[in-house]
């Protein structure tokens, strides 16, 4: 690892020790300057989206999520955070959708995340496609919910919610 790489490092980590510290502007303001001197860094670009999102900075947001999912080197977890932040933020600036594609890619590279789903459904719903939307909270709803009247009918769910117009 050179200087420049430790010192890229050091930053990004002070960064995000001040943004899980309750201090987002003074980590957004080392963000964009690491963003500036690293163009193509997906995991800057990433931290720098997030910090605007903690902020309400949604549309500043933007086009770092987008950085940050073009190049490489994120983590899976951070690829996952990338995919959710970026979509959640398209779907709250009215980008439906942009949303659902985006949490549709999310969920093809993270078929078991529920979180991935479930705003997927609220940006489906957005876009007029209820029953997909509804389906999905039926199947993440079956298969999450530690509530015991959920389990008793989980079958009848699941299957209702392949074909909520089913008649018996």
């Amino acid at each position: 690892m050179t200087i420049i790489d430790e010192d890229r490092d050091a930053r990004l980590a002070e960064a995000v020790a001040l943004r899980t510290a309750g201090e987002p502007e003074q980590a957004r303001q080392l963000l964009v300057v690491l963003s500036a001197e690293f163009p193509a860094d997906a995991e800057v670009a990433y931290q720098t989206a997030w910090v605007h999102d903690v902020l309400g900075l949604e549309v500043e947001a933007v086009p770092f999520y987008e950085r940050a999912l073009a190049g490489q080197g994120l983590s899976g977890d951070d690829k996952r955070g990338a995919l959710l932040g970026y979509g959640s933020t398209l779907r709250g600036l009215g980008r439906y959708p942009e949303a659902v594609e985006v949490f549709r890619r999310g969920i093809v590279e993270f078929p078991e995340d529920n979180a991935l789903r479930t705003f997927c459904a609220m940006a489906l719903y957005n876009v007029g496609e209820h029953h997909d939307a509804m389906r999905t909270l039926l199947e993440v709803l079956a298969a999450t919910s530690s509530d015991p009247g959920i389990q008793r009918y989980r079958r009848a769910i699941e299957h209702y919610a392949t074909d909520l117009d089913a008649v018996e």
